[in-house]
């Protein structure tokens, strides 16, 4: 959450009575979080935003068919460090159908979703707050709080229990991170009142935040809702984005990562001084060009280490990554607990002196072992583990 917003019509107070134009009644629709005790927002409807019927039983969406099966099994499961070519996927359909997860535990789910064409259904996560990196394209979240344009190198943040849908203008690029408990901006980066510190990476003027232009009728009136790893169909009598104005903590913004401001130290810093995003059991990290160590003896590539509590996934975007041979933008890899990890043969070595760094990735300290789906093996670089191993 970044702010309060109020925008459109509002009555005098909430739970007050607001009448249109010819006096007809507007219907509040509180979206909350923890209940009732945490953020929330309240949006007034023209119609009973409640009127939805189920028009088609639960399906599990294909990707996840049989998640125990879609989980490696037998010798595969040997504990190793994992390069996943997540640039081999096609791309095909609207982001609500084309979602590939690659990697999930009980706090995140990691998918790739390469659409090609805008949703023509309304979207709605019951699960998860969904945190999108644009690898590439461009275009619009539409949702019942506005028009929130994004662009490559952007985060988007859209909350759970919203309805939108993506419109794009050609094809994208996204990584999508699904958090159950919530996205927000790490405690560190804020003071008693919740404002951003001076000394924080980022402040509130390089949000991005939704531009509301009243009710809008697209025609559209199914929405599938994901609730419990499961798709469901639900039809509204009317728009769902039929609202006429709303007030609150609770919606979509966008964050682009070269607004960043990376640390600078004359020693090598640990990745939580690029935490930008935190959620139960994920710390989500942005690494971007930068000056890099200045202590003459310095080393400035990351040093081997043993991270026992995290699983790390690290999401490759563009730059020469100087840690890594034989990875290219795209690539997604994992580096278990229990085992070290550290630079590729040579790079620690060759790092010494150099002075600045062009790299873009999105870097994920997740504390719930994770899973590789039977799409991750599909793209799977089974050379990977040799490589820390050769000269």
């Amino acid at each position: 959450m970044l702010d309060r917003m109020a925008v459109g019509d509002l009555p005098a107070k909430h739970h007050l009575a607001l009448r249109g134009p010819m006096g007809q009644l507007r219907y509040e629709h509180c979206l909350t979080r923890s209940g009732f005790d945490g953020p929330y927002t309240i949006l007034y409807h023209e119609h009973r935003p409640h009127a939805v019927e189920a028009t088609v039983a639960a399906r599990q969406p294909p990707a996840l068919e049989n998640a125990e099966g879609a989980a490696e099994v037998g010798p595969a499961r040997w504990l190793r460090r994992r390069h996943y070519r997540t640039y081999d996927f096609e791309g095909a359909g609207a982001a609500a159908e084309a979602r590939l997860p690659v990697l999930f535990s009980p706090d995140v789910t990691l998918s790739i979703v390469k659409p090609t064409l805008s949703d023509s259904v309304y979207f709605m996560n019951g699960d998860a707050d969904e945190l999108v990196f644009v690898r590439a394209g461009h275009g619009t979240v539409r949702s019942v709080f506005g028009d929130l344009e994004f662009g490559e190198l952007d985060y988007v943040c859209l909350p759970k229990g919203m309805v939108y849908r993506f419109v794009i203008e050609g094809a994208c690029e996204l990584l999508l991170i699904e958090c159950s408990s919530g996205f927000g901006l790490p405690e560190q980066w804020r003071n008693e009142v919740g404002q951003l510190r001076m000394d924080a990476p980022y402040c509130h003027r390089d949000f991005r935040r939704p531009t509301f232009r009243g009710p809008i009728d697209e025609g559209i009136r199914d929405v599938v809702v994901k609730r419990a790893g499961s798709y469901y169909n639900v039809r509204y009598e009317h728009s769902p984005l039929d609202v006429v104005g709303w007030d609150g903590t609770v919606y979509p913004w966008s964050f682009p990562i070269l607004a960043f401001q990376p640390r600078v130290s004359s020693v090598h810093l640990p990745p939580t001084w690029h935490g930008t995003f935190s959620a139960r059991g994920v710390l989500v990290c942005s690494f971007v060009p930068r000056p890099l160590d200045f202590h003459p003896d310095a080393i400035p590539c990351p040093y081997p280490h043993s991270s026992v509590d995290v699983d790390e996934v690290l999401y490759y975007v563009s730059g020469d990554f100087s840690s890594r041979s034989g990875v290219q933008p795209g690539s997604l890899t994992l580096h278990p607990r229990g085992i070290p990890h550290g630079p590729h043969p040579g790079r620690y070595e060759a790092s010494i002196g150099v002075r600045q760094t062009n790299e873009v990735a999105v870097m994920l300290d997740c504390y719930q072992p994770l899973s590789p789906t039977i799409w991750a093996k599909n793209v799977e670089d089974l050379a990977y583990e040799q490589s820390f191993f050769e000269r």
